[in-house]
């Protein structure tokens, strides 16, 4: 049996269970005995490993990527696709496109999001989407109507077709994701491979990825640093598009070579399972 983690199982219980909370380390010992049953446990990046250590988890622990399903388009396809998309979503070329793709929860750190575009309100041209839902959603959309942002900030909502989030990665110059919440995000890598490059904050988990301006960008966690580095790369855009470059040759890799590597490694799990 194989197990993977890739959630903050304590965060979710914090914030469902916070009028219960004798309820939480009840929970976590039942989610760590079923890790403890397993005859692996992969998680998809080195970093990962410090949240299962923490949870108290002791056993061997295994890397294996995540793949994701854009990964086919050559720099030359995207390149050509997001000038369509941003006509698509009829953003203009030389506005600075942005995007949240994700749960619209506090963790996720939207808030500081809408804080750092009223920010860069009267300085940048820009327009923001966030898509998915969540239950902080209308309070998010308060928040954008009451900064006077609603004619450049959407909330798009859930978008379940692929090839519609597809366009919404494909038009962004950057994707915004100011999370701590997050292990592995594969919107990070879906967004690489559009040659969108991600703002991720330094220390988290997903920024163990991230070089600094070579395939993404690094800020502090807050809407100051956040307002200061959408700035900045506004009036460098051949910044953005060589980062972007860099992500798509460094973050993106297809479900085809990842089942690959996995039926391998299921093939040496059964063999030595079987060889007990």
């Amino acid at each position: 049996m194989i197990g993977t983690f890739h959630s903050k199982y304590r965060t979710d219980l914090e914030h469902s269970l916070r009028h219960l909370p004798w309820m939480i380390p009840i929970i976590m010992r039942r989610i760590l005995r079923f890790f403890d049953m397993c005859d692996e446990v992969w998680i998809p990046q080195p970093a990962v490993e410090e949240t299962v250590r923490e949870y108290g988890y002791k056993g061997k622990l295994t890397v294996v990527d995540n793949g994701i399903d854009y990964a086919d388009m050559t720099v030359e396809e995207s390149d050509r696709f997001k000038f369509r998309c941003k006509r698509e979503l009829g953003i203009e070329p030389d506005t600075l496109s942005l995007l949240f793709v994700g749960q619209h929860i506090w963790e996720k750190g939207i808030g500081l999001i809408a804080e750092a575009l009223k920010k860069i309100d009267g300085d940048v041209r820009f327009h923001m989407n966030f898509v998915g839902t969540g239950y902080a959603a209308k309070e998010l959309q308060a928040m954008v109507d009451s900064s006077g942002l609603s004619s450049r900030v959407r909330l798009c909502g859930s978008v379940t077709s692929r090839e519609e989030l597809k366009i919404y990665y494909g038009a962004s110059d950057l994707f915004l994701f100011p999370s701590l919440y997050d292990n592995a995000p594969l919107v990070v890598r879906e967004a690489a491979a559009l040659g969108t490059p991600s703002v991720i904050p330094l220390g988290s988990t997903a920024s163990e990825v991230i070089r600094d301006g070579v395939n993404g960008f690094l800020s502090e966690r807050s809407a100051d640093a956040y307002a200061d580095m959408i700035k900045r790369l506004d009036r460098q855009r051949d910044l953005i598009a060589s980062a972007g470059l860099g992500a798509k040759r460094t973050l993106v890799r297809s479900w085809e070579d990842v089942v690959e590597e996995v039926a391998d490694r299921y093939r040496i799990l059964i063999k030595n399972h079987q060889n007990r």
